[in-house]
């Protein structure tokens, strides 16, 4: 898709490697399950089944979960107002436009294309942030659907996903079923275990070392389209501020979906923070901004 959103190669190759890579896993993570299994029907059925409900139900799932509903321009019309702008400005379509019923500040953009994405926006977000701040959030995500890193991460996190699932039957069948089965049926679901479990470690690793380095592009993206990257900075503040004020609790139920937030739901300076984070540090985005400011003979 063309855009005005300036084209960054090394988003690109990192992409393209991190999808290699990832196709390498899963072709051994199938070969290995249809030797396992002894069905390659099998196998192949639910691979295909999970993958086409994860790149074709994406955005809805990812709705559903986020307690998210479309809205229209009657009902929002400020926020409908920015979204056209920007996309007016950075010459792409317009994704549907959705609420989230969540005091979380917080956004998103999921949807395998370009025609088919969606950006959503909590309510948290929309009462807290001035319309300058909006414009730097809304572009950030809007940056993600036109650089298509939004439909690479959501096939990327299938292996994650099919993986999972694997381990959970694998464990419940064990847990619940073990006492009727043989030792070779024991053993096949312990190897089982164990191969998800290794291929969602890889998974896990390779999106995460994408997804740092693709906020930081869209960052990028976003303060160039606007022309203003210190209300974007602005927003990252008082977005990791309110975050770090939430209940842990509360946070573990979106965890799920940190690698297609604006910032991660988890709390600067924790250890999960640090290991796990799907994004670049508060700091780090902060002077990477800062720079931009100077390049582009603006003040920070």
């Amino acid at each position: 898709m063309r855009s005005r959103f300036a084209p960054d190669w090394r988003l690109t190759v990192r992409m393209v490697t991190v999808m290699f890579l990832l196709g390498l896993v899963f072709v051994a993570f199938i070969a290995v399950l249809v030797a396992l299994l002894k069905s390659v029907v099998v196998v192949v059925v639910i691979a295909a089944g999970v993958l086409a409900a994860q790149y074709w139900f994406s955005d809805r799932i990812a709705l559903f979960a986020m307690r998210a509903h479309e809205v229209t321009p009657q009902e929002q019309p400020e926020l409908h107002g920015a979204v056209d702008r920007l996309c007016a400005l950075a010459d792409m379509p317009k994704p549907l436009v959705a609420v989230s019923e969540m005091d979380l500040p917080n956004a998103f953009a999921t949807g395998r294309n370009a025609d088919h994405a969606v950006i959503c926006v909590t309510t948290g977000l929309l009462r807290r942030l001035e319309p300058g701040e909006l414009d730097g959030v809304l572009a950030h995500e809007l940056s993600h659907v036109a650089h298509r890193d939004v439909a690479v991460i959501t096939i990327a996190s299938f292996m994650g996903v099919l993986a999972g699932l694997l381990v959970r039957f694998a464990f419940y069948s064990e847990l619940f079923g073990g006492g009727r089965r043989d030792q070779n049926t024991a053993a096949l679901l312990a190897m089982i275990m164990t191969v998800s479990v290794v291929v969602y470690g890889l998974s896990f690793l390779l999106i995460r070392a994408l997804s740092r380095y693709r906020e930081l592009a869209a960052d990028r993206s976003a303060a160039e389209l606007t022309g203003r990257p210190s209300e974007l900075a602005s927003a990252l503040v008082k977005v990791s501020g309110t975050i770090a004020r939430i209940p842990t609790e509360d946070l573990r139920t979106v965890r799920a979906f940190n690698a297609f937030f604006f910032t991660p739901a988890l709390k600067e300076g924790s250890a999960l923070a640090s290991v796990f984070s799907t994004h670049p540090s508060l700091e780090r985005r902060l002077d990477a901004l800062a720079k931009l400011s100077t390049e582009m003979g603006l003040h920070a």
